[in-house]
């Protein structure tokens, strides 16, 4: 069945769409054409119908193991395995604090974040550029997303969701929120933010 992967580049977002070889209730075995590094986050769209508009589910994965592979009709194709994770959380973190929790994951048990991948646009204050991230989970006032961009804890960035039905916080289609934690995922170079969401 059709997979779509979707990661977080230096450049930008990538998608790909790759085949599956095996399915469980836990992640998934692909064929595919790019090499993805073991520890690496994927968003995936599962089955994926190429003919529908965008708006289809996605979920969270990290990638288990990525080889390459001589495919049943003679292409070369990368043998990617991928696990199902529910967020982020259940990754260890560098720099993880002496009670256990990261700060995000502090922020997140207050403010009562869920689990959610949700395309969304962000950029600085006073800059007209806008660069496109994933979520990993959203609450009332907070989410975090991945990233392989530079912020610093206090920045103000704008905040906009892609389509009417994917907006969580209720306001204008474009919000101002502050960066109040960043974490380097393990195993890759992307960082974890989390924004909290001031008053527009």
């Amino acid at each position: 069945m059709p997979v779509r992967l979707r990661w977080t580049a230096p450049l930008g977002q990538k998608v790909e769409q790759c085949e599956t070889r095996n399915a469980s209730r836990g992640g998934l075995l692909l064929a595919c054409h790019e090499h993805h590094g073991v520890g690496m986050p994927l968003w995936v769209t599962f089955p994926y119908d190429p003919a529908q508009p965008d708006g289809q589910p996605e979920i969270l994965a990290r990638v288990l193991r990525s080889e390459g592979d001589q495919g049943d009709q003679g292409d070369n194709r990368i043998s990617v395995a991928i696990h199902f994770e529910g967020s982020l959380n259940t990754a260890p973190y560098a720099g993880a604090a002496d009670s256990g929790k990261t700060p995000a994951e502090s922020l997140a048990s207050a403010s009562g974040r869920s689990p959610l991948a949700i395309p969304i646009r962000v950029r600085p204050e006073r800059v007209p550029w806008f660069e496109e991230a994933m979520t990993v989970d959203v609450g009332p006032d907070t989410l975090r997303f991945v990233t392989n961009r530079v912020y610093s804890p206090g920045d103000t960035l704008r905040v906009s969701f892609l389509t009417a039905d994917s907006i969580p916080w209720r306001g204008t289609a474009e919000q101002p929120a502050r960066v109040v934690s960043i974490e380097q995922l393990p195993n890759v170079s992307s960082l974890a933010v989390t924004l909290h969401r001031l008053s527009s």
